[in-house]
Order: C-alpha cells, then sequence, then structure tokens
C-alpha cells in the first residue's frame, strides 16, 4: 500500500480488492469500532479547513480515493493507483462479500425511508445478506446515546453512516469506542443511489471522468460544490510532487 497526503490529507492508495480484504480483516478482529472512509476532492477542501474533520481523517484506519481526481493526485505522487473506490461500488461489493458467510449490515443515515430501501435492494441483489437495521439516525452529539444504542442493538458486522462529510466521519470517530461493531465507513449519498432515488451516470461518463456533469445535470444546486473541484485541481498544481509518501 502506498500511503500518500494530498494537500496535507492522508490518502492510502489501494485497489477495490485489497480494501475489501482489508475490511474483511477489520471484520474478523471485532471491535471497537474502525473508520473507513472515501475521500473526494471535497473531503481534501474540507479537511484543509475543518482541524477536527482533518484528525479524524487521520485517526481513520483506512482513508480511500473515491474520486477521479483523487486518483490523479495519487499518481502525481508516484502511488501506482489504478482507479478509485467509491462509495457506491464498495458497498455493492462489500454486500457480496457479507452474504457468503450470512454477515450483517446496518445503514444509517440520509433521508427516511431512503436507507430502508437501500437495504432491500442490497439483500435482493445479494441473498444471504443480513441486512439488521436501516434508520435515519442522527448525527447531533446530543443524539449519539441513543442511535450508538440502536446500531449496537442489532449486532451488525460493517456499519454504513451516510450523513455526508465531515458528520459521518466526526459522528464515527467520536462512538468509535462505543460502537460494538468492528467496521463504521462513511458513505455519503451512496444510499441515495443504491435506493434507486437519484441514478447514477452511465458507464461511459464514468470512465470518461464526467460523472460531476450527470451529477450536476440531475442536481443542478451542486454547482457551487463543484466549483471547489476547480479549487483543488489547481492546488494540487501548485502543491508539486514532493510531498511526503511511503
Amino acid at each position: 500500500m502506498c500511503e500518500a497526503r494530498v494537500l496535507g490529507v492522508r490518502v492510502d492508495s489501494m485497489e477495490m480488492k485489497g480494501a475489501l480484504d482489508a475490511i474483511d480483516r477489520m471484520t474478523e478482529a471485532g471491535g471497537p469500532a474502525r473508520m473507513v472512509a472515501t475521500v473526494n476532492p471535497e473531503f481534501v477542501m474540507a479537511a484543509r479547513r475543518d482541524a477536527d474533520f482533518r484528525q479524524a481523517l487521520e485517526r481513520a484506519e483506512l482513508s480511500l480515493p473515491d474520486g477521479h481526481y483523487v486518483v490523479w493526485a495519487l499518481r502525481r505522487k508516484g502511488c501506482p493507483q489504478r482507479d478509485r473506490v467509491t462509495g457506491v461500488d464498495l458497498v455493492d461489493e462489500l454486500s457480496g462479500r457479507l452474504a457468503g458467510r450470512a454477515g450483517r449490515l446496518f445503514l444509517l443515515g440520509a433521508r427516511p425511508g431512503v436507507a430502508a430501501e437501500a437495504g432491500r435492494r442490497l439483500a435482493e441483489r445479494h441473498p444471504g445478506l443480513v441486512v439488521c437495521g436501516a434508520e435515519p439516525g442522527s448525527p447531533l452529539p446530543e443524539d449519539d446515546r441513543a442511535t450508538v444504542t440502536a446500531v449496537n442493538r442489532a449486532r451488525p458486522d460493517v456499519l454504513l453512516v451516510a450523513y455526508g462529510h465531515p458528520r459521518q466521519e466526526l459522528w464515527i470517530d467520536r462512538n468509535r469506542q462505543r460502537l460494538e461493531v468492528p467496521v463504521a465507513i462513511g458513505v455519503g449519498g451512496t444510499f441515495d443511489y443504491l435506493s434507486g432515488r437519484i441514478r447514477r451516470a452511465p458507464r461511459w461518463m464514468q470512465r470518461a471522468h464526467l460523472e460531476w456533469t450527470w451529477r450536476l445535470m440531475l442536481q443542478p444546486w451542486r454547482a457551487r460544490r463543484m466549483a471547489v473541484i476547480l479549487v483543488y485541481l489547481f492546488a494540487v498544481l501548485a502543491e508539486g510532487r514532493d510531498e511526503s509518501r511511503r
């Protein structure tokens, strides 16, 4: 594994199989919760501004490259990253592995009903997968006790948290010692795609690195957020290639 810093934020250069293998090992090791983050350019830029978020990512056991432009930055650092590890693909592949051993999955976050529908579709797609919980929960600190209790009661092997960054990573980071689940993964808007609420870009757009234009067409309100990508690109170019890597 090649570990690099993209604008000061740690990212682990790892392909899908390596990520799944690492999560399998964490699951077998048992609790307390180990955090997996899926990092895109918005994460990097937000972490530069937010010290708490940056430190939470630093403490993550895995910080995976979710985004073509994060992969591009890793390659500039000399890491042999071929492709991104998206939250949607990671959850789907991981569900397949869990299904093979009747593994238990808990979906936390998103709007009411979205996690439940995403869980239903995952269970239908991967016979043997046990979706032991699916609810919106709350990212607010004052609600942590109730949310953690609900998760622990379900005894999942893997917890997916979809509060959006940085709330999902901060939630996992502050509750990880109380969570009786081996692995907690921040998955952002993944439930929206898995539930069918939002259609994913056609494959050709994904391969052409144009998925952001598809998202912009479906969600025009994201235009301001997409502008962050341009700032990110210029910052990576200005940073050069010589930051720490191992």
